[in-house]
């Protein structure tokens, strides 16, 4: 296991706890809302990471992509792939797993770097045609804004930044990805 790998696993288990921690969770999901419903097979696949408030392992990621496939047994394997310091930089990839906490709505999921830690990961917005997405988690410290395409038009962008402001984001501390394709 790299050094990479075990930091952020102890970070994220300061941060966000064991799964054990559930119901202050349950607290905190209800605090920032997610969307309705997603159309988890429509859901799945690449997503580009527009901006986000960032990990510390993504504060120099550029050309960053989150990839999503549905497994047999319901939940999601997922690739976060990224060029460290610049689109030339080497190669960073993680393999996290995808649990779907809200069979319902599908959109509060799980998301487990190592066993047993598992971050909160809430779809809180999500365009009728799923051209990008918004990512959140329950205490408002990280953020993705992903798209489908490298990059997205500067209205959208400023109506997700509005629309996370207005639901307690820090929107000072959002951070565009270089997407240089």
């Amino acid at each position: 296991m790299s050094i990479e790998r075990i930091i952020f696993s102890l970070l994220s288990l300061f941060l966000f706890g064991c799964e054990g921690a559930d119901n202050e969770l349950k607290d905190n999901f209800n605090k920032l809302q997610t969307v309705e419903y997603v159309d988890i097979d429509r859901f799945m696949g690449d997503w580009y990471v527009i901006a986000n408030i960032p990990t510390f392992i993504e504060k120099r990621a550029t050309n960053a992509i989150e990839s999503y496939k549905l497994d047999s047994d319901g939940n999601i394997n997922t690739e976060f792939t990224f060029y460290q310091d610049s689109p030339n930089g080497k190669l960073k990839r993680y393999n996290p797993k995808g649990f779907i906490f809200n069979k319902e709505t599908n959109a509060e999921w799980r998301m487990q770097f190592i066993w047993p830690i598992k971050m909160p990961f809430l779809i809180i917005d999500l365009s009728d045609d799923y051209r990008y997405t918004v990512i959140g988690e329950p205490n408002r410290k990280y953020l993705w804004i992903m798209a489908r395409n490298h990059k997205i038009s500067d209205f959208d962008f400023d109506q997700i930044t509005g629309n996370l402001h207005n639901v307690g984001y820090d929107t000072s501390l959002i951070r565009k990805v270089i997407q240089d394709w």
